[in-house]
């Protein structure tokens, strides 16, 4: 139990410096919403749709490469850290340059052909991600969460005061531009250079015959399975504008679509903030873990509670968005709240894979995740196509439910086979589908008057945490002693 407490201790930790951010973040979405109308907020959806999709390229898997080499036996971890960070740059500094060259077409094929300046913004901003995040995963590496949350805190602090800022205090006249937001959070991370100065500065350019190809040789497979996985999140963003048919939401444009969509989704990121958290404390965990004899226990113990924690996300979430929805401040992004619990459950699955992959990850069979992947990524393509045209961007949010479930059953599946590990898939599946259910029988019951409406749903969340309890107090009083 004392790992599990180390490990939910760290998960709180890094909770403050990934969720709470985020969150703040997330509450720039009313500045947002309040400033911009859906087809300006739906260009804002769409260019940092294409900057996590970049991302994932220029961080080429490093951090999970970084992890497996520098926790190997006799490993320098030093050596490992210039090996893995001279990959990164290599890679974002070769791809920005191109970028910036072309700048001009790529500003034509994103459909803003006078704003060459947002994309030269948007690939700065992206190559400070890749160049602080091997050191950001040497902080995890030596359990420093306390100074990575210090960091990440007050990289959103700035970020929050920038929006402020530009968005309100220099907005006189109401015409806002959209590059007021993707300046912001330009500055925001150069604040990271400083930051993470120290260890930046220790970096030396590094190659290793040996272990150089096998970094490579590892982190290509995780590279293709993020970017797979990007094409799952941010798929139906990109393509949203292109296979939406015109005039689908009675005369609106697709970028009012997108903005709609794209405020919606906000709301389903708070199931992302908590994975992200979770997996922050949790993969360094699993990778120092795994040589223990009772490792696939831990592990689904581990799964368990996770799928707990985030069943009571999705239903505090989910009934709850008639308060929610003010962080929305025009009423008409309010349309696409019923999209919310489905992108929820999906944010579920998603989680849950995380958990389930740690069997090729550990057995340095990565090129299955990839495969489970582009099975996934194929699934977004194809649903979307097909579900786009009939039902909008709510096609879109089962299209993203589809992708991950299948994903999590066919890592499920193929794990058990290569790396066992006793899942209780009857008790997941019991608190998913009982607590589902609940979200949806309890929006449908409709209370007018909003204070009364509140104390139920408060009542509601309480006797589920009073039942959930009753069902696992043996297994916590068991873990305890």
């Amino acid at each position: 139990m004392s790992k599990l407490k180390r490990l939910a201790g760290e998960t709180v930790l890094y909770g403050f410096g990934s969720i709470i951010p985020r969150f703040l973040n997330f509450l720039l979405v009313r500045l947002h919403t309040g400033v911009f109308v859906p087809e300006e907020y739906g260009v804002i959806t769409k260019l940092f749709a294409y900057v996590a999709v970049i991302n994932t390229i220029f961080m080429f898997g490093m951090e999970t490469a970084y992890f497996r080499f520098a926790n190997k036996p006799g490993a320098d971890e030093k050596r490992i850290f210039n090996i893995t960070q001279t990959v990164v740059l290599l890679i974002s500094g070769i791809s920005s340059l191109l970028l910036i060259i072309f700048s001009k077409s790529v500003a034509c094929y994103l459909e803003i052909p006078s704003r060459p300046d947002l994309v030269i913004w948007l690939v700065v901003l992206m190559f400070i991600d890749a160049a602080v995040a091997i050191p950001f995963a040497q902080l995890r590496f030596y359990k420093k969460a306390f100074r990575f949350a210090v960091g990440k805190i007050a990289n959103v602090a700035i970020l929050v005061f920038l929006n402020v800022f530009f968005l309100k205090l220099m907005n006189n006249d109401g015409s806002a531009d959209v590059g007021f937001v993707v300046l912001a959070n330009l500055i925001a991370n150069a604040f990271y250079i400083v930051l993470l100065a120290p260890s930046l500065l220790r970096w030396r350019p590094a190659y290793d015959s040996q272990i150089t190809p096998a970094v490579f040789e590892y982190s290509f497979p995780i590279m293709l399975t993020g970017l797979a996985g990007m094409t799952n999140e941010m798929f139906s963003r990109i393509t949203l504008e292109k296979w939406l048919p015109e005039g689908f939401y009675k005369g609106r444009s697709t970028d009012y679509a997108l903005g709609i969509f794209g405020a919606a989704y906000k709301f389903a990121v708070l199931m992302n903030l908590a994975i992200q958290a979770f997996r922050y404390a949790a993969e360094p965990f699993f990778f120092a873990s795994a040589s223990e004899k009772n490792s696939p226990q831990l592990f689904a113990k581990i799964n368990h509670f996770f799928v707990i924690a985030c069943c009571l996300l999705l239903l505090g979430v989910s009934i709850n968005l008639d308060i929610l929805k003010h962080f929305l401040a025009k009423p008409e992004y309010w349309e696409g709240l019923h999209i919310v619990p489905i992108l929820l459950l999906a944010y579920l699955f998603l989680g849950v894979y995380y958990n389930f992959s740690v069997w090729f990850k550990l057995s340095d069979r990565t090129y299955y995740g990839t495969i489970i992947t582009v099975v996934g990524a194929l699934i977004t393509i194809g649903a979307n196509y097909v579900l786009i045209p009939i039902a909008g961007y709510e096609g879109s949010a089962w299209a993203a439910l589809a992708c991950y479930f299948v994903m999590t059953m066919l890592c499920y599946l193929t794990g058990q086979k290569f790396y066992p590990i006793p899942y209780n898939m009857g008790k997941l599946f019991g608190y998913i589908i009982v607590t589902t259910l609940l979200c949806y029988g309890v929006n449908a019951i409709k209370i007018m008057n909003q204070w009364l409406a509140t104390g139920f749903h408060i009542l509601v969340i309480i006797i589920y945490v009073g039942v959930v309890f009753l069902i696992e107090r043996k297994n916590l009083m068991a873990n305890r002693a």
